[in-house]
């Protein structure tokens, strides 16, 4: 197994889980994602797709075309979730109709809103994708 092959893995099982559960949310659950939470989706859906791929085949170019979607999607969840904290005025709120922005419903484990998660969830992406693409470097010895 070559090295950094766990911190790959790692952050698809975190896309995939996040997937997943932004699934069960729309359609067991029958929430209508906001705004955000749709952009928020459009930047994880692909990357359980492109990093089980590189899972797969053992390919750092997996990690180099998912790691764009992690960040994008790290800025809209940061967004949102300053948006929840009251720190974003509310007239930079970009849904106009439809299920508003700014208000969660949802809230899992004693108080931790579903934008925290998705927060959280690219955060973690992006750092085990910045690390596996240090530890593969093509400038590294070991490889």
């Amino acid at each position: 197994m070559k090295s950094g092959w766990m911190l790959l893995l790692a952050a698809w099982a975190i896309a995939t889980m996040a997937t997943a559960g932004a699934l069960f949310l729309g359609e067991v659950m029958l929430m209508t994602p906001c705004t955000l939470c749709w952009y928020q989706r459009i930047a994880m859906f692909p990357m359980v797709l492109i990093l089980g791929m590189a899972c797969y085949s053992n390919h750092r170019s997996g990690a180099v075309y998912a790691l764009p979607f992690a960040c994008i999607g790290l800025v809209f969840a940061g967004y949102h979730t300053l948006l929840l904290a009251g720190w974003v005025p509310s007239a930079w709120v970009p849904c106009g109709a439809g299920v508003s922005c700014a208000k969660q419903s949802l809230e899992l484990f004693g108080g931790v809103q579903i934008p925290w998660l998705s927060f959280a969830a690219f955060g973690l992406i992006t750092v085990l994708l910045v690390c596996y693409l240090k530890k593969t470097s093509l400038c590294n010895p070991k490889n």
